[in-house]
């Protein structure tokens, strides 16, 4: 059966968690993730894939090494290219969306 997805459920499973991603779906090789961001992440990079925010509430700033930042209203995306690092940031938090590579961590016996 083909279900709809709720964002405002997912909101309440985040329960005012920072940082704290949840699976929202998967779509072919990718998984979207729904996180409450506010204050300052660290600055990295990704070096094999790209990574798209789509903010759903609120204002995220995506500081962009050599670049401009970014910043991003509800509604509003970016996809930052793999090997750009970049640095997320919320003053007064946002709930975003991210589309990321679903990787099947290996376990060993």
């Amino acid at each position: 059966m083909i279900s709809k997805i709720k964002l405002g459920e997912k909101i309440k499973e985040i329960n005012g968690r920072t940082w704290y991603p949840v699976e929202v779906a998967r779509v072919n090789n990718q998984v979207v993730r729904l996180a409450l961001m506010k204050g300052e992440y660290h600055w990295h990079e990704h070096k094999n894939e790209d990574e798209l925010f789509y903010v759903v509430e609120g204002e995220l700033i995506i500081q962009v090494e050599n670049e401009s930042d970014i910043s991003l209203s509800e509604g509003e995306f970016t996809v930052i290219p793999k090997g750009k690092r970049h640095c997320p940031k919320s003053l007064d938090g946002a709930y975003v969306l991210m589309f990321e590579p679903f990787i099947l961590e290996s376990k060993e016996n």
